[in-house]
């Protein structure tokens, strides 16, 4: 074993779903600085166009980024994509919407925006890439999950339930493929400052209530989550599939706030 080799990824592609913005966007720029040559997909492709290039400049002498222009809920385009990209080591996806309503008043649309994108997508895609995968004996997909997988509140629910469905989509494409060589694993991070939460880094209560919920009492940055992807994506976790890596500041480790006088 090559220890000073085990987080690096010259010679892999990585293709990067959700690169525009956000984990992606930090994700592909942190896997091509660690040698791979990364593809950035993303429905907005000049937002794609931005990541990569930001990716090839903090990119090493083994590193690259490219972009292409994909829209994960047009099956057709997903499939036609993931056959011209050839080859394909890593797949990370990180595409997902929310509509933080309670249940009695979703609408039908909305469930089935959710659900869309975040569970049928990501179950495309890992049989998009991790066919190919499968066939050539080798592969690491990463989706992203997220602690509502887990905890949940009041107007989280279709979205909660879609991000457990995708730890168990890849907890079961973990056992299915690991035997021809195909490592599946999923990250959920806490809260992180997104488009995603956007709505609620516009509200200072809403804002301070969920700082208040890690050990660090502080909201996450995009980048924070691109070294538990490199680690996914490298040798440094050959032995890793079928696994929830949380990353979370502590999040779903703490039952309450209250600090007992010694």
């Amino acid at each position: 074993m090559n220890y000073q080799q085990l987080f690096r990824l010259d010679g892999r592609r990585a293709a990067v779903v959700g690169a525009g913005s956000g984990i992606g966007r930090e994700a592909s720029i942190a896997l091509a600085a660690h040698g791979a040559e990364v593809i950035c997909l993303d429905r907005d492709e000049e937002a794609a166009e931005a990541t990569a290039a930001a990716a090839t400049t903090a990119a090493d002498a083994d590193g690259s980024a490219s972009h292409r222009h994909l829209d994960v809920l047009d099956r057709a385009q997903l499939r036609s994509v993931a056959a011209d990209l050839g080859a394909v080591d890593v797949l990370v996806f990180t595409a997902a919407v929310n509509v933080r309503k309670p249940l009695l008043d979703y609408e039908d649309e909305e469930y089935d925006k959710v659900v869309d994108l975040n569970l049928r997508a990501s179950f495309d895609l890992i049989r998009a890439f991790g066919g190919p995968m499968a066939e050539r004996g080798s592969g690491s997909i990463i989706g992203f999950s997220s602690i509502r997988g887990t905890t949940v509140e009041p107007g989280q629910g279709v979205y909660a339930a879609t991000k457990a469905g995708v730890e168990l989509m890849l907890k079961t494409a973990a056992a299915e493929l690991g035997t021809r060589g195909v490592r599946c694993n999923a990250i959920a991070p806490g809260i992180v400052e997104t488009p995603l939460t956007e709505q609620i880094q516009q509200q200072p209560e809403w804002y301070d209530a969920y700082a208040t919920k890690s050990a660090f009492k502080r909201w996450a940055q995009p980048g924070e989550m691109a070294g538990a992807v490199v680690y996914l994506a490298a040798d440094a976790s050959s032995y890793v599939t079928g696994s929830v890596l949380r990353v979370d500041g502590g999040w779903t480790a703490i039952d309450g706030r209250f600090d007992p006088p010694s």
